[in-house]
């Protein structure tokens, strides 16, 4: 007969009543208020994606308006093609351009939530 008596195991069933925090979890958007350097680079990222969007729409308005003036100096009488052209052929490129970025840069929010938000 053992001199150590057995131990009995207690199996509790049922939710635990304090949860511990594990090392591994962050929270990204405690991560962002707080500064820290996980949370910059979250900013950060979100800046060059917008920014990337911008820069886009700036080098078709470059590709699209840059060469007017040497158009327009080329036809110097021709007045009435270049009233034309700025009011009537532009004015759909810009509205789709602008409705492009307005998308784009919702989007690129819209993935940012995603990517923030407590799962």
């Amino acid at each position: 007969m053992p001199q150590d008596p057995v131990e009995r195991r207690v199996v509790v069933t049922g939710p635990p009543r304090r949860t511990r925090r594990s090392f591994g979890y962050y929270r990204p958007r405690t991560e962002i208020d707080e500064q820290t350097t996980l949370g910059h680079t979250y900013v950060r990222s979100l800046m060059r994606s917008q920014l990337r969007a911008a820069l886009t729409v700036f080098a078709v308005l470059m590709l699209l308006i840059g060469p007017l003036p040497l158009l327009f100096a080329a036809m110097p009488d021709a007045h009435r093609l270049q009233w034309a052209v700025l009011g009537f052929c532009l004015y759909a490129p810009l509205v789709l351009l602008a409705r492009w970025y307005v998308h784009r840069a919702e989007r690129n929010e819209r993935d940012f939530i995603r990517l923030v938000e407590d799962k």
